[in-house]
């Protein structure tokens, strides 16, 4: 829920801002100010963002997580290795060595663009990433998040033709105040597809046995059956037909909403599908998403 109000609540409160600078200071700056305000993120984040590409030693976890186990547990591993009180003792003190040994880098060296890198080379990353482009529950994923961000360009794309043009007479600043009800929409949505997507999923499971199934995820795409259509039915058939503005301005709240539940309901279905390839799994989810978006806007 957090990630799809970051991610939708993010392009959807822009236009709100983005109209009043194109009435007021002219739409050049309507460009002008991102590439300022990029500018500057790209110089902070380049200065003061460290690399957190860090590999953890498993061989050590490992250690630490048999010198906690319960004593039952241990009962074998004490024959072979000793008491698990002079095992816990010896972890905590190689810990507390590895620790005192290790020097923290200066600014120059964090700043080197060559750090080291343990098995983790980009080109079988990106081979990995264009493997799971086979598997179904990746190809679904990505498929259902690249289809609701089909309508948020529908949105975009339409919105000011449909909202300034004859029958309405939007300013600018008005078509960027719409978009406030797809803010509402999408916090709405955030709320249902994270909290309320997780009381289902439990009492789902409690009713099959205490067992959770990733499927069990999917029921609140139910809600986006019923809106997307709706939301679009009435966006274009009621522009078609000169309806109120209010009824436009729910049509652009309901989709956001269902944008937002359907964004977080795919990303949910993967990872729990596939939690240790979460990572590689959703780059791939990301390239079908973007080549879908670039199909219909420019295709």
């Amino acid at each position: 829920g957090v990630y799809a109000l970051a991610l939708t609540g993010s392009n959807y409160f822009a236009p709100v801002i983005s109209g009043f600078i194109a009435e007021y200071q002219g739409w050049q700056w309507v460009f002008y100010w991102p590439a300022i305000f990029l500018a500057f993120v790209f110089m902070f984040l380049f200065l003061f963002m460290e690399e957190t590409n860090y590999s953890r030693d498993l061989q050590a976890f490992n250690r630490r997580r048999e010198s906690l186990s319960p004593p039952g547990d241990d009962k074998n591993r004490e024959a072979e290795e000793g008491p698990s009180g002079v095992r816990s003792q010896q972890v905590i003190e190689s810990d507390t060595e590895r620790q005192r040994c290790a020097k923290s880098k200066s600014f120059v060296q964090k700043m080197s663009l060559w750090q080291p890198s343990l098995d983790q080379r980009m080109s079988r990353q990106a081979w990995r990433c264009l493997e799971y482009l086979g598997w179904p529950v990746v190809c679904f994923a990505g498929f259902s998040y690249g289809s609701y961000l089909i309508w948020f360009n529908v949105t975009n794309a339409t919105a000011s033709i449909i909202l300034s043009g004859s029958g309405y007479n939007f300013k600018p600043s008005m078509v960027g105040l719409s978009y406030l009800s797809c803010c509402f929409g999408t916090v709405v949505g955030s709320l249902v597809s994270g909290r309320m997507s997780d009381w289902l999923t439990i009492k789902l499971a409690r009713r099959n046995n205490g067992v959770m199934e990733a499927e069990h995820r999917l029921w609140p795409l139910m809600i986006c059956v019923v809106l997307v259509p709706t939301s679009l039915i009435l966006w274009g058939v009621g522009a078609q037909q000169g309806v109120h503005w209010f009824f436009l301005i729910l049509a652009m709240g309901a989709l956001a909403a269902a944008c937002a539940i359907g964004l977080t309901i795919s990303i949910n279905y993967l990872i729990d599908c596939y939690h240790g390839l979460a990572g590689n799994a959703i780059v791939s989810i990301i390239l079908i998403r973007n080549t879908m978006s670039f199909a219909i806007s420019y295709g």
